[in-house]
């Protein structure tokens, strides 16, 4: 199908601004469709049908061809998917928020859940952050300072309750040092405490140095209710907009079920049965662990089973996100590595730099490239083998369509030819290898569209990676050659930072006029002849060619009849070549006629008399002694 000209919509939208934020439970459930409760897969009958309100649900989408989704009655192809949710018997830290987290208990009261400032430093920070059009880094800037004023403040100015610090101990834990000081008097409340153990000490006197190392864990559970209490006024002071995510949302309570065209089941062809997606299989872990952990607690098993029970629901929530944690103790670590959110979306196999910015297109080539110093610099030579593989959509029209007659008859293995052609009332699509062309050649009509080989004279994309600036990519008009190589005129490389030492490139064919026009205008070589950081010229005359021109015009370059002729009929090439050459009167008449590199140099700016060019050149050489011209007047050719 030839490609539509993107246009704008008659009502004009401007995007005011992007916001990133946290969903909380509650919105969770409104956004998705189902509860998924059972850890099991599939039901029990062989027909491999997915059980209702299980990971698999098919009411959350589809992954299969033949199965409809059962919310929106659409297929595989037009089925966006629908999310899921599942609710966690006991909250979890979320490993991506860990850092904010810890950030937040170090500035709030881990009693009273208010800010730790005075109420003067409270005005003065929100009449800052009430400044419009502050920088990501002056707010970065702001969160340290209070962050640094609270941690120095150990009792709360609300409640009046002792603070220590807040620190990350080992996995997804994080602990209160509320006993410790390093005061020399101590605080009341501490000796309070280390009193209550004097009667456990006279019995056990192993406790003893363990005491001044006692502290308090703050579990999810205890996280998530200091969380929910801290004040609504307080929350602009955590950097922190309460429209895109309360503190309370960074701890998960529910998790969100994706739908199921991102995590595909596959049908095994050699084992009976279906390889499932590790987000699936991780989502049947968490589902198998919440229903363990209720297990326990309606039968009243020990805590210590429970609290297991718990950080391994934990792990598995954070691995789910993502599996590449460091830290795991060798009894909970994963057995298998699986991939989480996080591994789909970093790195270069990811998301955004594997499917987004280097995705894989249609339309192009990809071949070594090589110097050909007989084309033009807009030019590159396209092997044939390229040409007949990439097509462009070219409509039937009074102008073109005997030319199309003769492409659609030499077929797609002749070039110049044609692969497929595509009638404009039935919008079927044909392949021209097979039936009788002489017939389709006849039948062809104005306002069909036939798939042409690329030809000479089409605009091209061509572009050598790493791209690193906008002239790694530039249009060019193509010329198809025998042979296997893209082949450019070496004064280009500078902007492709291109070699011939084996180098690769690649070759986009546009689809549309609209494309080949703008490419041409926009991107074409003459274009861009300087580069915009500096205005210095980048395409302009490199190595052989500033050799070969210093040789040509050294003062003692002689050269005979032939050989003079034989320089001045390379020079003529593509357009060029049925060109007349006049000959000027050579600078030596005898013993021999002899002619300078000067004047052959002379041809090429004006090749005869008819020639409309007078270019009168005058330029400093790098040895002009700053005295008279460099040359006299009986040097120079006329």
């Amino acid at each position: 199908m030839v490609k539509e000209q993107f246009r704008e919509t008659d009502v004009a939208k401007k995007i005011s601004h992007i916001c990133f934020g946290m969903k909380s439970a509650e919105q969770m459930r409104k956004q998705a469709h189902i509860q998924v409760v059972s850890k099991n897969l599939y039901s029990q009958d062989n027909k491999r049908t997915p059980l209702p309100y299980g990971v698999l649900d098919h009411r959350m989408g589809t992954s299969e061809k033949d199965r409809p989704c059962l919310t929106c009655g659409k297929n595989l192809a037009d089925c966006l998917g629908h999310y899921g949710y599942l609710d966690l018997e006991l909250p979890c830290f979320h490993v991506g928020y860990f850092k904010a987290v810890i950030g937040i208990l170090q500035m709030i009261c881990k009693t009273c859940s208010s800010i730790m400032l005075t109420k003067e430093d409270k005005q003065q920070f929100m009449d800052y952050l009430k400044r419009p059009n502050l920088a990501y880094l002056q707010k970065r800037g702001l969160k340290k300072k209070i962050s640094d004023k609270c941690r120095k403040r150990t009792i709360c100015l609300n409640c009046g309750a002792f603070n220590g610090s807040v620190k990350k101990c080992g996995l997804l834990k994080i602990i209160h040092e509320k006993y410790k000081t390093t005061k020399k008097v101590v605080e009341p409340f501490v000796s309070d405490f280390l009193q209550s153990f004097d009667i456990a000490i006279e019995h056990n006197k192993l406790m003893e140095p363990l005491l001044p190392r006692a502290q308090e864990n703050l579990n999810p559970l205890v996280v998530l209710n200091l969380f929910r209490r801290i004040p609504a006024e307080d929350i602009p002071l955590l950097l922190m907009n309460p429209e895109a995510g309360k503190p309370a949302d960074l701890i998960i309570t529910r998790l969100l079920v994706p739908p199921l065209c991102i995590r595909p089941s596959v049908v095994s062809d050699l084992k009976s049965g279906t390889n499932e997606d590790d987000l699936t299989m991780k989502l049947t872990e968490i589902i198998f662990l919440n229903d363990v952990i209720k297990k326990h607690r309606m039968t009243g098993a020990k805590t210590q089973m429970i609290m297991e029970d718990w950080d391994f629901l934990q792990l598995q929530c954070a691995l789910y996100i993502n599996s590449e944690l460091s830290g795991i103790p060798l009894n909970m670590a994963p057995k298998k590595w699986t991939r989480g959110f996080v591994q789909r979306l970093k790195g270069k196999q990811g998301r955004f730099r594997g499917n987004l910015s280097g995705k894989r297109v249609d339309f192009s080539g990809r071949t070594v490239i090589s110097p050909d110093p007989n084309l033009r610099i807009d030019e590159v030579a396209v092997p044939v083998h390229v040409a007949k593989i990439l097509t462009y959509p070219e409509k039937v029209n009074k102008a073109n369509l005997e030319l199309m007659r003769k492409l659609v008859r030499n077929g797609p293995d002749v070039h110049p030819g044609a692969n497929f052609i595509q009638t404009r009332h039935t919008q079927i699509k044909r392949f021209l290898k097979y039936g009788n062309r002489e017939k389709i050649a006849q039948e062809l009509r104005i306002g069909d569209v036939v798939e042409r080989h690329l030809i000479d004279g089409d605009i091209v994309l061509f572009n050598r990676q790493p791209s690193l600036h906008k002239l790694s990519i530039m249009a060019h008009i193509a010329k198809v050659k025998p042979h296997r190589t893209f082949r450019f005129n070496e004064c280009v490389c500078t902007p492709y930072n291109a070699d011939f030492d084996g180098d690769e490139m690649n070759l986009h064919l546009p689809q549309t006029e609209e494309a080949k026009a703008e490419a041409l205008v926009l991107m074409g070589t003459k274009a861009n002849l300087v580069t915009p950081r500096n205005g210095e010229p980048l395409i302009a005359a490199i190595q052989d060619f500033l050799t070969g021109a210093y040789l040509l015009t050294l003062k003692d370059t002689f050269f005979d009849r032939s050989k003079a002729c034989q320089i001045v009929a390379s020079i003529l090439v593509g357009k060029d070549e049925k060109i007349r050459i006049s000959l000027p009167r050579p600078a030596i008449i005898k013993p021999i006629a002899l002619w300078t590199g000067k004047q052959i140099f002379s041809v090429i700016l004006k090749p005869s008399k008819d020639c409309p060019v007078n270019a009168n050149l005058r330029t400093k050489g790098k040895q002009y002694c700053g005295k008279g011209e460099d040359l006299c007047h009986n040097d120079s050719c006329e």
